[in-house]
């Protein structure tokens, strides 16, 4: 049984990709295991939903706040926020920044591929995991908010598998957009070729 409870509640509103002001309730958690200070955006009819429309969107720095066009993690989180807006759901904003391996180990690992590391092989070489991040704190705050099945938004599959094993019944996987551009296409292929995102990229 998870100890994991609703902190506090805040009604902000947030950009759509039109500029139209979208009203989300902003939710904080009590006893999330890893300490860290995870966020859930309720969007549209979230709470008149019977299965939400739910993104798990780790926090990036470069690509969310700057708008690199290094990665494509800001327009999907664009995307997502107006999809979710549209039917009713979360985003799960998780702490867990350059896979899991923080910004200063993130923006190293960019300087690898400059030299013809892609992602995963830069974070190897820094000795980090592909991916370090787990998304038990993410089935954590779903049950807290009271959804044990959902419609995920993702194009990655251990994202799905991992929310799987920890109860959460997924009804059905949407893939986002790909984002693609002359900067990440490189980041975008390694993500498809090397862990089966669902990514159409050649």
């Amino acid at each position: 049984m998870s100890a994991v409870s609703i902190r506090t509640e805040v009604r902000l509103h947030v950009q759509a990709v039109d500029g139209r002001l979208l009203p989300a309730d902003a939710f904080t958690f009590d006893g999330l295991t890893d300490g860290l200070e995870h966020l859930a955006l309720g969007l549209g009819p979230h709470r008149e939903v019977e299965v939400p429309l739910v993104r798990l969107h780790s926090e990036c720095l470069t690509g969310d706040v700057f708008a690199s066009a290094h990665c494509d993690c800001g327009p999907q989180l664009r995307e997502s926020i107006d999809r979710i807006a549209a039917t009713g759901g979360y985003l799960l904003y998780l702490r867990q920044e350059g896979r899991g391996i923080g910004l200063y180990n993130k923006l190293d690992t960019y300087l690898l591929q400059t030299r013809g590391l892609d992602t995963f092989e830069a974070n190897r070489a820094i000795g980090w995991p592909d991916d370090a991040r787990d998304y038990r704190a993410a089935a954590d705050m779903l049950r807290a908010l009271g959804r044990r099945t959902i419609d995920v938004v993702t194009n990655n599959p251990d994202k799905v598998a991992q929310l799987r094993e920890y109860g959460v019944h997924i009804r059905t996987v949407q893939s986002t957009s790909a984002f693609v551009t002359d900067a990440n296409l490189e980041y975008l292929r390694a993500k498809a070729h090397r862990q089966a995102h669902a990514l159409d990229v050649a």
